[in-house]
């Protein structure tokens, strides 16, 4: 953790952009949370998504996000009953990230056809923007999913990139072209 927000406070001498810590409890924990939430704060994290901390057990961590003012971001998976929805949602702060699909991440060949109605259960029990990630693969995908969702979270296929272009000189450069046409695809047409 100290190497990351290091890194984050790097971006922060250029770049006021949102940054959200996605990362596991234990390292939290093994941290220190009261020190942990402050450090990230000092750095410039705005919010953090504890991937394996269930919203039931998080009193204390909520307790130190509250007062480090950082947001509390929490998962909602496509099996989530409508009854936890609302227990996890109330907790959240900043955005509420949903989880398009069972199983692993990775590239897939088509977008969940359970999103929609998902998205409408969280959007009941919340006023938070609803971001949805998982499978997202490429930019038709993307520009489906952000038709219902307020943010669009994409990874493998980036990282596929990556993993494509490794060895080339512009890597960056392969990346960002990719990557910009994931952004075009979701913003809205202004005609």
């Amino acid at each position: 953790p100290p190497d990351l927000l290091k890194t984050v406070s790097d971006i922060r001498r250029d770049s006021q952009m949102p940054i959200v810590l996605y990362i596991y409890y234990n390292l939290i924990h093994q941290h220190g949370l009261k020190e942990f939430m402050s450090n990230a704060k000092a750095a410039g994290v705005d919010g953090i998504l504890a991937l394996d901390l269930p919203p039931e057990e998080a009193d204390e961590y909520s307790e130190h996000m509250q007062e480090a003012k950082l947001c509390a971001i929490w998962l909602v998976a496509p099996t989530t009953p409508e009854e936890r929805v609302k227990s996890i949602v109330r907790n959240g702060s900043g955005f509420i990230y949903y989880i398009s699909r069972e199983g692993v991440t990775g590239m897939q060949q088509k977008v969940a056809n359970s999103i929609n109605d998902k998205i409408s259960v969280i959007r009941k029990h919340t006023d938070l923007p609803i971001a949805v990630g998982f499978g997202i693969s490429n930019p038709g995908q993307a520009r489906q999913v952000a038709d219902c969702a307020d943010a669009v979270v994409v990874g493998s296929t980036i990282v596929n990139q990556i993993a494509e272009h490794g060895a080339d000189n512009n890597l960056a450069g392969h990346v960002a072209d990719y990557v910009k046409m994931l952004v075009d695809a979701v913003k809205p047409q202004i005609s």
